[in-house]
């Protein structure tokens, strides 16, 4: 049975070159005169024709496109960004010079004579009686008593500042 199948193939592959073979060995007909597939048959006029494209400047191989498939788009590309550098202005930074805070203390009193003046001072609910030159908890001195005003200094900048303390007795 294999042997009868392989002769019938082989006789069929046969058959098939010789009528592949026979049109132009046998009918004088040439392979370039047969009608090929997607080629128009001739119509028989003599005139010849000029090849499409005739007119115009033939491609050169340096005018030839590399790129058989070109990327398409449908859309139009976007614009990029553009970057200008601007100089950098530096505004000088103005530090405060630091500034004593408010004083805390009111005056309440003043008790004694000029050479030996006591002033009561309060602040929240603590009451100092202090007298020229005392420091008032490592922070204030009273430098100078006079009959309006307190001078004290703020001690971790060294900055005197006044308290006005009415008139004078």
């Amino acid at each position: 049975m294999n042997t009868q199948r392989g002769l019938v193939w082989l006789g069929f592959l046969g058959l098939s070159a010789a009528l592949a073979w026979a049109p132009g060995h046998w009918f004088g007909q040439q392979v370039e005169d047969a009608p090929i597939a997607g080629k128009p048959a001739p119509t028989g006029s003599g005139v010849p024709m000029e090849p499409v494209g005739a007119g115009l400047p033939a491609n050169r191989p340096e005018q030839a496109s590399t790129d058989l498939f070109p990327s398409q788009r449908w859309t139009k590309p976007k614009a990029l960004a553009t970057v200008t550098e601007q100089p950098i202005i530096a505004t000088p930074v103005v530090v405060a010079a630091p500034t004593a805070p408010a004083l805390p203390f009111q005056f309440v009193g003043r008790l004694g004579d000029r050479d030996d003046l006591q002033v009561f001072l309060q602040s929240g609910e603590k009451l100092y009686v202090v007298r020229q030159g005392d420091v008032i908890e490592d922070t204030y001195r009273l430098d100078r008593v006079s009959a309006n005003e307190l001078s004290l200094v703020y001690l971790p900048l060294h900055q005197s500042q006044t308290l006005s303390v009415g008139s004078a007795p």
